[in-house]
């Protein structure tokens, strides 16, 4: 669930940033007792993301525009199918559209995708995960749309999981050194219970990782040859993770292998927004 206090805060930037002091176009073209009903309609087949954050819109903008949810998120709407209906004020609907709008649209993108590739795996037991490369400041949105998807969230941010990556080996002295000291500090913290994942480019960094008791590592940017290798090397002994340029035709070889997760980064860095539009009538 998006919390209630980060939804009603980026609503409010998002608002700010679009009305500035007004809608000045509205101000000088309708009367200002006019009202209106319309559909939010999809126009293109997508899996849907974001509707409590499109009717907080509203609720900013004019808390008597009614807004009617028409689906659920997680579900998937045809080209013509309505996603919410909303029915109030003209001047408070039409200052609310856009920004509404920017976040269904982005997130039932990233929902999309993400349903897209789940589909990909088929019935194995491979997850289809987030990466932290998110929007800034839409994180929370970007990761609940991967899960709307039927995806998973890789981690929040750097404060609730290790991940040690390549940086950190070559700083640290290596793979092995890395994984045994970040293996120390979390027994001197008391943090033992917090499992220990680490970055891997090659088959000599997979063999120093479970030498050194990884419980988990990320093959990254290997080819179908060598990922094929390291699984072989690592299956059933950590949890095994795929990343960075994956396609969408790797994803049915890599699930096929029994990785335990691939993350993709393309499922927020660079998503498509899907195409939704409001329509309206006078009321």
């Amino acid at each position: 669930m998006l919390e209630a206090e980060i939804v009603r805060r980026a609503v409010c930037a998002a608002l700010e940033e679009d009305l500035g002091p007004g809608d000045v176009t509205s101000r000088v073209t309708l009367d200002p007792a006019a009202r209106a009903r319309g559909v939010l309609v999809a126009r293109e087949p997508l899996v849907v993301a974001g509707l409590p954050v499109a009717r907080e819109v509203f609720r900013q903008v004019d808390p008597s525009v009614a807004f009617q949810e028409a689906c659920r998120d997680g579900d998937q709407r045809a080209a013509g199918e309505g996603v919410a209906t909303v029915e109030g004020a003209v001047f408070p609907i039409l200052a609310g559209e856009r920004t509404a709008l920017n976040f269904l649209q982005r997130m039932s993108g990233i929902a999309t995708a993400t349903r897209r590739a789940v589909e990909l795996v088929g019935g194995t037991r491979t997850q289809i995960s987030d990466t932290r490369k998110t929007a800034p400041g839409l994180r929370p949105f970007d990761k609940y749309a991967v899960r709307a998807g039927g995806g998973t969230s890789h981690r929040a941010g750097l404060f609730d999981a290790v991940l040690i990556k390549d940086n950190h080996c070559r700083l640290a002295g290596g793979v092995g050194r890395a994984v045994r000291g970040a293996r120390r500090r979390l027994r001197e913290e008391a943090s033992s219970k917090m499992g220990i994942e680490v970055e891997a480019d090659t088959l000599d960094d997979v063999r120093e990782a479970l030498a050194a008791g990884a419980d988990g590592i990320l093959l990254d940017n290997m080819d179908r040859e060598t990922v094929g290798i390291a699984v072989e090397l690592a299956h059933g002994r950590v949890f095994l993770e795929v990343s960075g340029g994956v396609r969408e035709a790797d994803i049915p070889f890599l699930a096929g292998l029994g990785v335990d997760r691939i993350s993709l980064g393309s499922l927020t860095h660079s998503v498509r927004a899907v195409d939704l539009a409001l329509d309206l009538v006078p009321a």
